[in-house]
């Protein structure tokens, strides 16, 4: 992913987040659906990790937008249906915020690109508890890993899986020298307090 610039490390120019946070990252999956053999990669590893973890569910779900991509390779590639969750439901139409075709108590597991704080992936699951599936869990990409992360998703009893990490990230592209120790030691720093980080400290 560093190689097809889907992650973006930038610590002494950093990007501005929708939130207005100053980030040294930008993580955009999106990318890896140009590259068939690193899609199909990750399909297959999300796959893998599903089977592994839940045996078969009846339904896998995307998150709209970034997740709907690799979340229908995956369901094509286990050959199950496939569904997606709306941030919240349309205002004009069947006013739906499930797209697809999904029934009561069916086995759903989640597919995510990647997940910052939680809130729209856990707002998802929720939408899906609502509407009568089990969600069994969910899967993604990536995670930042942050501390208050883990704690949405704890307290909303959903299990999170992911194929890495920030610190995984940190720790490769270093070996790769796409940066060095000092910017290594900002990367850090912005993980523990996303919010108030700021690169000149």
């Amino acid at each position: 992913m560093l190689q097809i610039k889907a992650i973006k490390l930038q610590p002494q120019k950093p990007f501005t987040w929708a939130s207005g946070w100053k980030s040294p990252i930008y993580c955009d999956n999106r990318v890896t659906l140009s590259y068939p053999s690193i899609r199909n990669f990750l399909r297959e590893q999300l796959s893998a990790q599903i089977e592994e973890l839940y045996g078969k569910p009846d339904v896998i779900a995307g998150v709209a937008t970034g997740a709907i991509g690799i979340g229908m390779l995956v369901a094509d590639y286990m050959k199950l249906p496939f569904v997606y969750v709306r941030p919240e439901a349309k205002k004009h139409g069947r006013q739906n915020q499930i797209e697809g075709h999904l029934e009561k108590d069916q086995k759903v597991v989640i597919v995510e690109d990647l997940i910052s704080t939680g809130k729209s992936s856990l707002n998802a699951a929720a939408a899906l508890n609502e509407a009568g599936a089990k969600v069994k869990g969910m899967v993604a990409l990536f995670s930042y890993g942050f501390d208050f992360a883990v704690d949405n998703f704890e307290e909303a009893g959903i299990e999170l899986t992911t194929l890495s990490d920030y610190n995984h990230l940190i720790e490769v592209a270093e070996k790769q020298g796409h940066f060095d120790s000092t910017e290594t030691e900002l990367l850090t720093s912005w993980r523990k307090d996303p919010s108030n980080w700021n690169h000149s400290n």
